[in-house]
């Protein structure tokens, strides 16, 4: 059956059409239109006149709705993917914490379970953050399972589950080689919680570093005799960061000088949501560590934030009032470039030939119209 979507602002990298139309068939987008060309169709959607965007890709995000990826329960996974699907999301990576091997298998076995037979937002691999972090920069990791990286562990969970991307520190013992293996192997590489210096960053650069995790926080600062993993986020023209885009975890003047610094080809936007987004303040955990969420900010009693409560579409909202960048300009940050990175082929553009994964979006940014794989699977 074809559909067609009309009257809509479509937003997409380099694209900006006021009053256009998206066909579809099945699966796939087969065809965007100027205002004024209306072919035929089966169906027709009126979205009066709001954005349509590529659906967004989460890949940092470890819970919603008061569950958590952790909680190791399919129940949990189905609410958290129903939360992502309500913010525009229509693929994320159940990101896991710093655990017992046991544990991160459940995880992996959870969401294998979930990805048969999905309800909300796809989920195509598992983010690993930790266990192989620097103890010296745990933030509101548990320092109690930390350890070296471990590549018979990660093979051991990706035979379960696909590890699509490893947060880890390449300055601890042993990561440096692991880097390259599972480079080697198609997993991403990120740097996070971490102290490396910029000669630790340019070692695992070459032996296949491609991101920095939660640019900022719980990394190595830019000071003017050693720039850490910041400054080496800043100075490298190839490496991504991602970017939780509250306004805490990155204050808007941070936020302006990363995009007047660095090629909007290089910018990931995250959540890094946990279980206590989506939901009211007050008392809640992650992994173990009570945390506090007041005003929508997540701290660990130490007074650490600890993840966010941030809604992906708001995110890229801030990022415009922010910079005064053009969405056509920006909107690669929020899925293009989480696609071509971690190789989810078509996927993060509104194109002919491209997965018709869509959200639409209110000028205030709420999220109107959730489409995956083609189908209307969210409507507010």
């Amino acid at each position: 059956m074809k559909t067609l979507i009309t009257n809509a602002h479509i937003i997409s990298p380099g694209i900006d059409i006021v009053g256009g139309s998206v066909l579809m068939e099945g699966k796939l987008i087969t065809g965007v239109y100027p205002a004024g060309m209306t072919p035929e169709s089966d169906k027709i959607i009126d979205i009066k006149g709001n954005m349509i965007l590529p659906g967004f890709i989460d890949i940092h995000s470890h819970g919603a709705g008061g569950c958590d990826t952790c909680d190791c329960e399919i129940e949990s996974i189905r609410k958290i993917a129903d939360c992502k699907m309500k913010e525009g999301v229509t693929s994320w990576l159940p990101t896991t914490l710093t655990l017992g091997t046991n544990t991160l298998a459940d995880v992996c076995r959870t969401v294998k379970q979930y990805a048969a037979s999905p309800n909300g937002a796809k989920t195509p691999g598992i983010h690993l953050e930790g266990p192989y972090i620097n103890p010296r920069q745990c933030g509101a990791q548990n320092p109690a399972f930390v350890r070296p990286a471990d590549m018979e562990e990660v093979q051991m969970l990706s035979d379960i589950f696909p590890v699509s991307l490893i947060t880890l520190a390449p300055e601890t013992p042993g990561a440096m080689d692991f880097i390259a293996e599972a480079s080697a192997a198609g997993i991403t590489c990120s740097a996070g919680h971490s102290a490396a210096s910029y000669d630790d960053f340019l070692t695992a650069k070459a032996a296949g570093l491609k991101h920095l995790t939660h640019f900022c926080n719980q990394m190595s600062a830019q000071h003017h005799r050693e720039i850490g993993l910041v400054g080496s986020g800043m100075v490298d023209g190839d490496i991504k960061i991602e970017l939780i885009c509250d306004k805490i975890h990155l204050c808007p003047d941070m936020l302006k000088l990363t995009f007047a610094n660095k090629d909007a080809r290089q910018l990931l936007l995250v959540t890094d949501s946990l279980a206590c987004s989506w939901m009211p303040d007050g008392p809640s955990s992650l992994g173990g560590l009570p945390i506090f969420v007041s005003g929508g900010v997540a701290r660990l009693e130490s007074g650490n934030l600890a993840g966010s409560t941030l809604h992906f579409a708001k995110g890229l909202q801030n990022v415009q009032e922010v910079t005064g960048l053009a969405l056509s300009d920006i909107v690669r940050c929020s899925s293009l470039n989480q696609a071509e990175s971690l190789g989810l082929t078509g996927l993060g553009k509104i194109a002919p030939g491209y997965t018709a994964d869509m959200v639409v979006l209110e000028s205030n940014f709420d999220t109107l119209q959730t489409y995956i794989d083609g189908e209307l699977r969210y409507e507010a």
